[in-house]
Protein backbone atom coordinates (compact mmCIF):
# COMPACT_ATOMS: atom_id res chain seq x y z
CA UNK A 1 0.00 0.00 0.00
CA UNK A 2 2.87 2.36 0.84
CA UNK A 3 4.41 1.74 -2.60
CA UNK A 4 1.10 2.52 -4.27
CA UNK A 5 0.85 5.71 -2.26
CA UNK A 6 4.31 6.79 -3.42
CA UNK A 7 3.40 6.00 -7.03
CA UNK A 8 0.20 8.00 -6.73
CA UNK A 9 2.07 10.91 -5.18
CA UNK A 10 4.65 10.80 -7.97
CA UNK A 11 1.97 10.81 -10.63
CA UNK A 12 0.34 13.74 -8.90
CA UNK A 13 3.58 15.72 -9.00
CA UNK A 14 4.00 14.97 -12.70
CA UNK A 15 0.43 16.06 -13.41
CA UNK A 16 0.88 19.24 -11.39
CA UNK A 17 4.06 20.01 -13.30
CA UNK A 18 2.21 19.58 -16.58
CA UNK A 19 -0.58 21.89 -15.46
CA UNK A 20 1.87 24.57 -14.30
CA UNK A 21 3.78 24.32 -17.58
CA UNK A 22 0.54 24.68 -19.52
CA UNK A 23 -0.50 27.73 -17.51
CA UNK A 24 2.85 29.42 -18.07
CA UNK A 25 2.76 28.49 -21.77
CA UNK A 26 -0.71 30.00 -22.23
CA UNK A 27 0.34 33.25 -20.57
CA UNK A 28 3.27 33.82 -22.92
CA UNK A 29 2.12 32.43 -26.26
CA UNK A 30 0.25 34.53 -28.82
CA UNK A 31 -3.20 33.54 -30.03
CA UNK A 32 -5.02 34.83 -33.13
CA UNK A 33 -6.64 38.23 -32.56
CA UNK A 34 -10.40 37.94 -32.08
CA UNK A 35 -13.40 39.48 -30.36
CA UNK A 36 -15.95 37.38 -28.47
CA UNK A 37 -19.45 38.33 -29.66
CA UNK A 38 -21.41 35.95 -27.44
CA UNK A 39 -20.74 33.07 -25.06
CA UNK A 40 -22.60 30.41 -23.11
CA UNK A 41 -22.73 26.64 -22.53
CA UNK A 42 -18.99 26.38 -23.17
CA UNK A 43 -19.49 27.91 -26.63
CA UNK A 44 -18.24 31.23 -27.99
CA UNK A 45 -19.12 33.19 -31.11
CA UNK A 46 -15.97 35.03 -32.23
CA UNK A 47 -14.95 37.51 -34.88
CA UNK A 48 -11.38 36.79 -36.02
CA UNK A 49 -9.10 39.34 -37.62
CA UNK A 50 -7.24 38.31 -40.80
CA UNK A 51 -4.31 36.00 -40.07
CA UNK A 52 -1.32 34.55 -41.88
CA UNK A 53 -0.86 30.79 -41.69
CA UNK A 54 1.73 28.22 -42.68
CA UNK A 55 0.08 24.96 -43.67
CA UNK A 56 1.04 21.50 -44.81
CA UNK A 57 -1.01 18.63 -46.23
CA UNK A 58 -0.50 15.10 -44.90
CA UNK A 59 -2.25 11.93 -46.11
CA UNK A 60 -3.38 9.23 -43.70
CA UNK A 61 -5.23 8.98 -40.39
CA UNK A 62 -5.75 12.15 -38.38
CA UNK A 63 -3.44 11.42 -35.45
CA UNK A 64 -0.50 10.48 -37.67
CA UNK A 65 -1.18 13.50 -39.86
CA UNK A 66 -1.25 15.73 -36.76
CA UNK A 67 2.17 14.54 -35.60
CA UNK A 68 3.72 14.66 -39.05
CA UNK A 69 2.19 18.05 -39.85
CA UNK A 70 3.34 19.53 -36.56
CA UNK A 71 6.89 18.29 -37.04
CA UNK A 72 7.02 19.57 -40.61
CA UNK A 73 5.80 23.06 -39.69
CA UNK A 74 8.03 23.19 -36.60
CA UNK A 75 11.05 22.52 -38.84
CA UNK A 76 10.07 25.59 -40.88
CA UNK A 77 9.38 28.05 -38.07
CA UNK A 78 12.52 27.01 -36.14
CA UNK A 79 14.65 27.37 -39.31
CA UNK A 80 15.63 23.70 -39.36
CA UNK A 81 14.32 23.20 -42.90
CA UNK A 82 14.09 26.40 -44.88
CA UNK A 83 15.35 27.36 -48.36
CA UNK A 84 18.59 29.32 -48.01
CA UNK A 85 18.99 28.63 -44.28
CA UNK A 86 21.99 26.36 -44.82
CA UNK A 87 23.84 29.26 -46.45
CA UNK A 88 23.06 31.57 -43.56
CA UNK A 89 19.99 33.31 -45.00
CA UNK A 90 16.51 33.20 -43.47
CA UNK A 91 17.71 31.77 -40.16
CA UNK A 92 15.43 33.85 -37.95
CA UNK A 93 13.24 31.61 -35.82
CA UNK A 94 9.51 32.31 -35.80
CA UNK A 95 7.76 32.27 -32.43
CA UNK A 96 5.32 29.43 -31.80
CA UNK A 97 1.68 30.47 -31.50
CA UNK A 98 -1.46 28.67 -30.36
CA UNK A 99 -3.58 26.82 -31.36
CA UNK A 100 -2.45 24.23 -33.87
CA UNK A 101 -5.32 24.06 -36.34
CA UNK A 102 -6.45 21.10 -38.41
CA UNK A 103 -9.14 20.33 -40.96
CA UNK A 104 -9.89 17.89 -43.76
CA UNK A 105 -11.05 18.07 -47.36
CA UNK A 106 -11.66 16.17 -50.54
CA UNK A 107 -8.64 14.90 -52.40
CA UNK A 108 -7.61 16.99 -55.39
CA UNK A 109 -4.61 16.99 -57.69
CA UNK A 110 -1.36 16.54 -55.80
CA UNK A 111 0.14 19.63 -57.50
CA UNK A 112 -2.66 21.91 -56.33
CA UNK A 113 -3.06 23.66 -52.96
CA UNK A 114 -5.45 21.58 -50.89
CA UNK A 115 -8.03 23.07 -48.53
CA UNK A 116 -8.77 20.28 -46.07
CA UNK A 117 -12.18 20.45 -44.48
CA UNK A 118 -14.45 17.97 -42.79
CA UNK A 119 -18.09 18.14 -43.85
CA UNK A 120 -19.16 15.15 -41.78
CA UNK A 121 -18.43 14.42 -38.15
CA UNK A 122 -17.61 10.77 -38.89
CA UNK A 123 -14.52 11.99 -40.75
CA UNK A 124 -12.81 12.93 -37.50
CA UNK A 125 -10.50 9.91 -37.66
CA UNK A 126 -10.67 9.28 -41.42
CA UNK A 127 -7.96 6.88 -42.57
CA UNK A 128 -7.66 8.30 -46.08
CA UNK A 129 -7.14 12.01 -45.38
CA UNK A 130 -5.79 14.30 -46.55
CA UNK A 131 -5.42 16.50 -43.47
CA UNK A 132 -4.26 20.10 -43.36
CA UNK A 133 -2.30 21.25 -40.31
CA UNK A 134 -1.82 25.00 -39.83
CA UNK A 135 0.29 27.23 -37.62
CA UNK A 136 -0.84 30.84 -37.26
CA UNK A 137 2.08 33.19 -37.79
CA UNK A 138 2.81 35.92 -35.18
CA UNK A 139 1.01 39.18 -35.96
CA UNK A 140 4.23 41.02 -36.88
CA UNK A 141 4.56 38.97 -40.08
CA UNK A 142 3.04 39.49 -43.52
CA UNK A 143 3.28 37.32 -46.61
CA UNK A 144 6.00 39.67 -47.80
CA UNK A 145 8.32 39.49 -44.78
CA UNK A 146 7.96 35.84 -43.78
CA UNK A 147 10.99 33.63 -44.49
CA UNK A 148 10.65 31.52 -47.61
CA UNK A 149 8.97 28.17 -46.94
CA UNK A 150 9.85 24.75 -48.40
CA UNK A 151 7.84 23.71 -51.44
CA UNK A 152 5.48 21.47 -49.44
CA UNK A 153 4.48 24.26 -47.02
CA UNK A 154 2.04 26.95 -48.13
CA UNK A 155 1.93 30.45 -46.67
CA UNK A 156 -1.49 32.06 -47.02
CA UNK A 157 -3.74 34.77 -45.61
CA UNK A 158 -7.01 33.77 -43.97
CA UNK A 159 -9.52 36.65 -44.27
CA UNK A 160 -11.51 37.91 -41.30
CA UNK A 161 -14.31 35.55 -40.36
CA UNK A 162 -16.86 34.71 -37.69
CA UNK A 163 -16.44 31.35 -35.93
CA UNK A 164 -18.55 29.36 -33.50
CA UNK A 165 -16.26 27.46 -31.12
CA UNK A 166 -16.96 24.87 -28.43
CA UNK A 167 -14.25 24.27 -25.83
CA UNK A 168 -13.47 20.96 -24.14
CA UNK A 169 -10.68 19.13 -22.35
CA UNK A 170 -9.30 15.67 -22.95
CA UNK A 171 -7.12 13.99 -25.55
CA UNK A 172 -9.22 15.21 -28.46
CA UNK A 173 -9.99 11.80 -29.92
CA UNK A 174 -12.66 10.89 -32.48
CA UNK A 175 -15.49 10.44 -29.98
CA UNK A 176 -14.84 13.84 -28.41
CA UNK A 177 -14.63 15.59 -31.76
CA UNK A 178 -17.84 14.00 -33.03
CA UNK A 179 -19.74 14.75 -29.80
CA UNK A 180 -18.56 18.35 -29.67
CA UNK A 181 -19.36 18.98 -33.34
CA UNK A 182 -22.86 17.60 -32.81
CA UNK A 183 -23.40 19.83 -29.79
CA UNK A 184 -22.01 22.88 -31.59
CA UNK A 185 -24.23 22.36 -34.64
CA UNK A 186 -27.28 21.97 -32.37
CA UNK A 187 -26.40 25.28 -30.68
CA UNK A 188 -25.95 26.98 -34.04
CA UNK A 189 -29.33 25.72 -35.21
CA UNK A 190 -31.03 26.96 -32.04
CA UNK A 191 -29.38 30.38 -32.46
CA UNK A 192 -30.10 30.55 -36.22
CA UNK A 193 -26.41 30.64 -37.19
CA UNK A 194 -25.83 29.17 -40.64
CA UNK A 195 -22.54 27.41 -41.31
CA UNK A 196 -20.28 29.22 -43.79
CA UNK A 197 -17.76 26.39 -44.15
CA UNK A 198 -16.66 22.99 -42.85
CA UNK A 199 -15.60 22.07 -39.33
CA UNK A 200 -12.10 22.76 -38.01
CA UNK A 201 -10.20 21.52 -34.95
CA UNK A 202 -7.94 23.57 -32.68
CA UNK A 203 -5.48 22.16 -30.14
CA UNK A 204 -3.87 24.52 -27.65
CA UNK A 205 -1.59 22.33 -25.52
CA UNK A 206 1.29 19.96 -26.06
CA UNK A 207 1.35 16.24 -25.19
CA UNK A 208 3.18 16.95 -21.90
CA UNK A 209 -0.04 18.45 -20.49
CA UNK A 210 -2.28 15.84 -18.81
CA UNK A 211 -5.27 15.20 -21.09
CA UNK A 212 -7.85 16.42 -18.59
CA UNK A 213 -6.18 19.83 -18.47
CA UNK A 214 -5.76 20.33 -22.23
CA UNK A 215 -7.73 22.95 -24.12
CA UNK A 216 -9.28 21.79 -27.38
CA UNK A 217 -11.91 23.32 -29.61
CA UNK A 218 -14.21 22.35 -32.44
CA UNK A 219 -14.85 25.38 -34.63
CA UNK A 220 -17.28 26.09 -37.48
CA UNK A 221 -17.33 29.25 -39.64
CA UNK A 222 -20.72 30.95 -39.55
CA UNK A 223 -22.45 33.43 -41.84
CA UNK A 224 -21.88 36.96 -40.57
CA UNK A 225 -25.28 38.67 -40.49
CA UNK A 226 -24.26 41.95 -38.86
Amino acid sequence: MRILAWIAAGLGVVALGGVMAAAQYRETIQEPAHTVIARGEGIELRDYAPMITAEVIIEGDRRRATRAGFQRLAAYIFAQDRPGAAEGADREKIAMTSPVMQDQSEKIAMTSPVMQDNNAADGAESSDGPWRTRFVMPSKYTLENLPQAPSDITLSEVPERRMAAIMFSGAGGKDDLVAMETKLRSWMKAKNHAAAGPVEYAFYDGPWVPARFRRNEVMIPVVKTQ
